[in-house]
């Protein structure tokens, strides 16, 4: 097979909960760069914060916000807010239940607090650092949403219309939050756009992820794969399941398919 694109997620693929990463995994990128293959750091986390481990990876693409806004080598290829209507109706439930959102725009992560103990956890653990309060006049620049504060038995409040699916985020034991996904702009149809820019086919794509916001990204690609430490239900949309980010599961995810080897 000509693989021509990777896509990858971060935390819990590349990032091990330590947010480190291995040595292997950042091998397994240059291999696959100096063969030629387009990568992608594809995530749910905001692009601005991302720039450093891109920079060390040597990653110059990038899709953020769970799909809504892309890069590639700087450039801007796709950059889909979400309807204002939408922001509207998820600040009124997040008011209503008393939980609370990171709200992203392409610069900063809005909270709509900062006091409160769980925002406070969630902030260091993703390592959030452009930070504000929510101003209103910025709902109509909205890339993706994530609510906090939520349990489990809470997370369809969020689905407002067929458009949307909550996905629980679940990092480092934070179970208590949701990312707002949306079925028209995700993963997948980000890669979609992205190839289509690039000319190059579906099936000449790889992608690794772990979470259920990388759902659509693993079906959408030739070849998914999900990661040893998965969400259990992610498996199914996978092709392939490799060893977890912990022990290196990128780098023999790509020699299982030989793109990378021993150096």
């Amino acid at each position: 097979m000509n693989y021509q694109a990777l896509f990858l997620d971060i935390d819990g693929t590349i990032l091990r909960p330590d947010h480190t990463y291995s040595e292997r995994t950042k091998q397994a990128i240059k291999q696959v760069k100096n063969q030629g293959l387009e990568v992608f750091l594809c995530t749910g986390r905001p692009i601005i914060e991302i720039d450093d481990l891109a920079d060390e990876l040597g990653v110059k693409s990038l899709i953020g916000y769970n799909g809504a806004y892309a890069k590639y080598e700087g450039k801007t290829i796709l950059n889909e807010p979400m309807p204002e209507n939408d922001v509207d109706t998820f600040l009124r439930v997040a008011a209503s239940k008393n939980h609370e959102l990171i709200l992203y725009t392409k610069d900063k992560n809005h909270f709509t607090t900062f006091e409160d103990d769980f925002v406070k956890t969630f902030k260091m653990v993703f390592q959030l650092r452009k930070n504000e309060l929510f101003d209103k006049r910025l709902k109509d620049q909205i890339l993706g949403i994530t609510a906090l504060n939520v349990d489990p038995s809470e997370a369809n409040h969020y689905m407002i219309n067929d458009n949307i699916r909550p996905s629980q985020v679940n990092v480092n034991g934070i179970i208590a939050a949701f990312d707002i996904i949306r079925v028209n702009m995700n993963k997948g149809e980000a890669i979609k756009r992205v190839l289509d820019e690039l000319n190059i086919p579906l099936e000449n794509s790889i992608a690794f992820g772990d979470g259920m916001n990388d759902k659509e990204m693993l079906q959408t690609v030739g070849v998914g794969f999900a990661m040893g430490n998965a969400d259990n239900e992610l498996v199914q949309y996978a092709d392939y399941q490799t060893k977890s980010s912990e022990d290196d599961g990128i780098f023999y995810g790509l020699q299982q398919l030989g793109l990378v080897k021993e150096e």
